[in-house]
């Protein structure tokens, strides 16, 4: 199709259009009018509305002065000041809520390990041939208790000539002593000889007594990891020995406790092994350094074990129960922002009052801030849109917050 001919349909298509919604729409006339449209245009397309009367627009000179522009200005000027003055003294609608107090640094809860009170690894002090194994895994002993015995008949031999050479030394130091014909000189080296002898029995004894290997502490025997018949040194190691008659549990601390956490308080520990129950504690010491890559400090907590359920290596669940900051509670929902930072409506006096405020916590259903709030004051939380500074505000839920209140005070 020529390029003429499609201008042409559509121009007709408009001008059908246009005539349609004259007819259909009885405001259309006169806003073509005030839109500079030609009179006698819009009278042509609009000439069965005018022989109604229904919307006839009169003409400049033919009826009330000034013509239909005049009337459709004045109107429209008269609708404009009367929406402005009804907007300015229009309460916005709202729903507001009562700020509470939340708690912030009251509770720590951590994750530490279970260590023993004491521990040691049980090693011979000297080497041999395991002779004789006189405990179970599992036994308790207490300290000084034989553990083991190695092979010891070159240190009975040993001890027995030391014994008879002291016994030799002492009597010639008596001879000695007692006998006017030596010299003073020999009775000395007598008795230097009488005291050597003495050394070297006690070096035997010594030596026969490490051929037994003792506890070292009270404990509990752990798997003895030798059998009778093999050949140990000072660096084998025996069995191991716990002391769990308490249990220390390590553990780490945001350093916004560091202020708080000090020997002696009380602390309570679960186990996954122990479920539902809770064990009591105290700390036992506190670190004196926040490390500074974790920002966290370490903390020892000291665990009563009198049943003896717990073990060594376990992980804990620690908690602690401070008393905390308190801070006004708000909605997240009441929460604005702009070019100074956060701030909230507050509703005083059916007015809104912009107030500032600081986030100290956020949380799912509640925001702590560091603001000039009391608990019970009013925040807006819905409606937001329109509320400016000082305005007017009408809060949807008065009856329901009043409520709310009588039931809070009874």
């Amino acid at each position: 199709m020529p390029f003429w001919k499609q201008l042409a349909t559509t121009c007709l298509l408009l001008l059908v259009a246009l005539a349609g919604w004259i007819w259909l729409s009885p405001e259309a006339a006169r806003t073509l009018v005030q839109m500079g449209a030609p009179e006698r245009v819009v009278s042509m397309l609009s000439g069965p509305l005018n022989a109604e009367g229904s919307d006839a627009q009169p003409k400049r000179g033919a009826g009330a002065p000034g013509g239909a522009q005049g009337q459709a200005r004045g109107a429209g000027q008269g609708a404009g000041q009367g929406g402005g003055q009804r907007r300015g003294n229009q309460s916005i609608l709202i729903a507001a809520e009562r700020v509470s107090m939340g708690v912030v640094n009251d509770r720590l809860s951590a994750i530490g390990d279970g260590v023993a009170m004491a521990a040691v690894t049980v090693m011979p002090q000297a080497s041999g041939t395991i002779s004789e194994i006189l405990v179970d895994s599992g036994k308790r002993v207490a300290k000084g208790d034989v553990i083991a015995r190695l092979d010891s008949e070159e240190q009975v031999i040993l001890r027995d000539q030391a014994a008879v050479a002291l016994r030799s030394a002492t009597e010639r130091a008596e001879s000695y002593r007692n006998l006017r014909s030596f010299s003073r000189l020999e009775v000395l080296d007598a008795e230097i000889a009488e005291e050597q002898a003495q050394l070297q029995l006690t070096t035997a004894e010594l030596n026969l007594k490490r051929r037994q290997i003792a506890a070292p502490i009270d404990g509990v025997i752990g798997i003895v990891a030798v059998n009778v018949g093999d050949n140990v040194t000072t660096s084998t190691s025996i069995v191991s020995l716990d002391d769990r008659s308490q249990l220390l549990v390590d553990f780490w601390a945001p350093e916004r406790f560091a202020t708080a956490l000090r020997p002696g308080l009380p602390v309570e520990a679960t186990s996954v092994s122990r479920p539902g129950q809770v064990f009591s504690g105290v700390i036992d010491a506190v670190d004196s350094r926040v490390d500074p890559a974790s920002r966290t400090m370490r903390v020892r907590a000291r665990i009563d074990n009198v049943d003896d359920m717990l073990r060594a290596g376990m992980s804990f669940g620690v908690s602690m129960r401070f008393e905390g900051d308190r801070y006004p509670s708000v909605n997240p929902l009441a929460v604005q922002w702009d070019g100074e930072g956060a701030f909230v409506w507050q509703v005083v006096e059916e007015k809104s009052v912009k107030t500032r405020v600081r986030i100290i916590q956020r949380n799912s259903d509640q925001v702590l801030v560091d603001a000039p709030l009391n608990e019970g004051d009013l925040v807006a939380v819905e409606g937001l849109q329109r509320v400016r500074e000082n305005g007017p505000v009408n809060v949807a839920n008065a009856e329901e917050l009043k409520s709310t209140a009588e039931v809070a005070v009874r």
